[in-house]
């Protein structure tokens, strides 16, 4: 399968010349394959969720290009950057940031409503059956805050796939769920990764949850420590 992401000779360092410069990743290479289900572990400070912020275009890489479909990011302005993200990439984060004021199908239809977009029938309609993908038909309506911490990170996974990304990127997404809802988070985003194709690129620091993926990759002080790749009859 073709790559949707490449990472080339990837440096980043934080600070100045002058003001005690920190590097944080050095020179990484990676490349994922489209429809892939990708785990990344490392130590807190390894330098994972600064990978990860580069592969979403959150954050520039020092030196290095990542190329996202075959263009460089690297070259690109800010607009354009939100606007590929908004297409592309759909993000998943250990805290769901949903907006409590709003209602759970409310809180899928955001991404959408950002690109300014009219919500049309069929987009409602694409709302209501990623909840319903989500195990969450039942409580479409109800407001995020009156949710448990399960079912609001399953809204922000319906959330992520609303503009039919290619590519999912996710920190630590079960990070505040008990061992069962973190099962069951993650083999909801299994059967997306299947039905829809999309790539998964997760965080995580659960190596139980890692060993589920295609791929473990683990960061170690900025710099890949080892990369695995199952055969299909391991996944």
């Amino acid at each position: 399968m073709p790559n949707i992401i490449e990472l080339k000779n990837i440096n980043k360092t934080y600070g100045s010349k002058t003001s005690n410069p920190t590097q944080v990743l050095f020179d990484l290479n990676l490349s994922f394959e489209e429809h892939t289900f990708n785990s990344i572990i490392g130590q807190s400070g390894s330098g994972k969720s600064t990978l990860l912020n580069i592969l979403g275009t959150l954050d520039k890489a020092t030196s290095g290009d990542v190329f996202i479909n075959g263009t460089n990011t690297q070259e690109m302005k800010k607009n354009e950057l939100s606007m590929l993200r908004n297409e592309t990439i759909g993000f998943i984060f250990q805290f769901h940031y949903l907006l409590p004021e709003f209602t759970a199908l409310e809180n899928v239809l955001l991404p959408y409503r950002i690109s300014k977009r009219p919500i049309t029938k069929e987009v409602q309609d694409r709302a209501i059956e990623l909840l319903e993908i989500v195990g969450l038909t039942k409580v479409k309506d109800n407001l995020s805050i009156n949710m448990s911490g399960g079912q609001q990170q399953r809204v922000a996974i319906a959330r992520s796939l609303i503009n039919n990304p290619k590519i999912i990127l996710a920190d630590e997404p079960t990070g505040n769920l008990d061992s069962d809802t973190t099962e069951q988070v993650y083999e909801l985003l299994r059967e997306i990764n299947k039905k829809y194709k999309t790539t998964f690129i997760i965080i995580t620091h659960d190596r139980h949850i890692a060993e589920k993926a295609d791929r473990i990759i683990e960061i170690k002080d900025g710099r890949i420590n080892f990369d695995i790749k199952k055969s299909n009859n391991e996944s």
